[in-house]
Formats: C-alpha cells, sequence, structure tokens
C-alpha cells in the first residue's frame, strides 16, 4: 500500500503526522520515506547520519529497482520505525527527487505491495509542479493535512478538483483548533477522513525530543492509529478496522459545482 501525506499550504506538521500513522498502522511494518522538495527534518531531529536516506537511495535507484531497495536505503528510529530520510538541504531532495521519480517508482511500488506492506511518503508541500508529486500520482491513497484555518482551507479549495485525479483514494485530514469538522465539510463540500489534535507531548517523541508520551498512550497517537486503521480497510477491506465511516467518507468525490468556499 503506497500512501502519500502532503500539504498545500503552510506548515501543519506533515512529518510528525507521517511518523504518528506509521507508529500506528495497523498491519505490518510501515516504512516511511521522506520526499520533501525543501528538505527535511528526519536527521536533524532523531540525529540521524547522512546516509543511508533519500539520496543514497536515488543513487542505487539507477542500477536496480528491487523490493528491498528502499529498506537497504533506511535508517531505524529509537522506537523501531524504519525511515528514508531526506537531506536537509532543499537544492539535494530536488536532485534525488529528480532520479527517484523516472528510476525509483518501481522500487517504491515492489516495496508497497505486498499485502501487509505499507510505504508512507512525505512529499511537504504538494502541488501540480512539485517534484515529489511522480512519486504518489497514482498511489492507493493521499491524505491532505491541514490546519483547520481560513488561510489553509483555502488553498485546499484550489485544488479539489485536481487532487482526485492524482490518487483514487484522497483524505483531507484537519491538525489542531479552527474551524469543526461540520462547517469544514460543508463549506468545502468534501470528506473530512479525521481530525489530529496540537498534543505537544504526544508529538514529542516523533519529532526527536527524549521525553514525551509514546504513540500508544498519546491523544496523537490514538487518533493517528483511527485514521491509519480506516485507510488500511478502505484500500483492503479484509483488514481490521475499528468501524468507523471514515473509510467510506474517502471514497467519496468531489461534488460537481463546489464553490471552493471556506468557512468565514
Amino acid at each position: 500500500m503506497l500512501v502519500g501525506i502532503c500539504s498545500v499550504k503552510g506548515s501543519p506538521g506533515v512529518t510528525t503526522a507521517t511518523l504518528a500513522l506509521a507508529a500506528r498502522w495497523p498491519v505490518g511494518d510501515p516504512l516511511v520515506i521522506e520526499a520533501d522538495p525543501a528538505g527535511g527534518d528526519l536527521a536533524a531531529r532523531h540525529r540521524l547520519t547522512a546516509s543511508p536516506g533519500l539520496v543514497s537511495l536515488a543513487a542505487a535507484a539507477r542500477r536496480q529497482s528491487s523490493a528491498e531497495l528502499l529498506a537497504e536505503h533506511s535508517q531505524q528510529l529509537p522506537g523501531g520505525l524504519r525511515v528514508v530520510p531526506g537531506p536537509v538541504a532543499a537544492e539535494q531532495a530536488r536532485a534525488a527527487l529528480g532520479v527517484l521519480t523516472t528510476r525509483g517508482v518501481r522500487a517504491m511500488r515492489a516495496a508497497a505491495s505486498p499485502q501487509d506492506a505499507a510505504v508512507l511518503v512525505d512529499v511537504g508541500r504538494l502541488d501540480s509542479s512539485s517534484p515529489a508529486l511522480p512519486l504518489i500520482r497514482g498511489a492507493e491513497a493521499l491524505v491532505v493535512m491541514a490546519r483547520p484555518r481560513a488561510d489553509e482551507l483555502s488553498h485546499v479549495a484550489t485544488l479539489l478538483n485536481e487532487i482526485p485525479t492524482w490518487t483514487r483514494t484522497p483524505g483531507l485530514v484537519l491538525i489542531g483548533d479552527g474551524y469543526n469538522r461540520i462547517e469544514v465539510e460543508q463549506e468545502l463540500r468534501v470528506p473530512v477522513m479525521g481530525t489530529l489534535p496540537d498534543d505537544a507531548s504526544g508529538a514529542a517523541l516523533l519529532c526527536g525530543h527524549q521525553r514525551g508520551r509514546p504513540p500508544e498512550k498519546s491523544a496523537l497517537g490514538r487518533a493517528a492509529a483511527r485514521i491509519a486503521r480506516s485507510l488500511v480497510a478502505h484500500v483492503q477491506p479484509s483488514a481490521p478496522s475499528d468501524g468507523s465511516q471514515a473509510g467510506d467518507a474517502l471514497a467519496a468525490q468531489v461534488p460537481a459545482g463546489g464553490n471552493g468556499v471556506v468557512p468565514r
């Protein structure tokens, strides 16, 4: 299962949310790829080495495209999660993505194809011109993260008709306080897959701090688990689910004539 995680505007915490989803993934051992064209945060936050990572993966992808390639160029976080960290410099990140989007897509698909496998790709801010878009175009799901505020939702509204062409399962996740879920759904006329709280203690460990609540005990982790179960249940209906309706909401398409208005 290949899942893209992105924002459209602002910095709602896509990388932290991606790790939370991966940490609470209900099946298998998910792998996270940090493919943000603006540069990565994982190496600095978790004191990882520069290699292996996205740059070494891109170099290896020139020669091979096996399913094992991603794992070979990953590192393990203290909690056991496997990640392919991106370079800090945007120039390096874009160069690596330039190779991966032509040579590495096959390896990503191969790694994500087994029934219990999951590859979560953090592509940062995403639009039609992003060099990371080819990595997740056609992914089983694309999760758009946004804070429920007028400025961020206005930018989401501009891509409402385009995002469903990139993936068969688009979903909107709201992070933190602002307009409530019902207001957003009514005004944007798209379903909200779920919400994540502003939970500093729950985010701390995921951001590399030594103190904080682990994902299985934090409000952030519990919310991420519900979203992860819904994603898996929707893409793989035989997988366990918490019985929520979020999976059904994900399948809904943008209604014709959506006005793209955000709450005022």
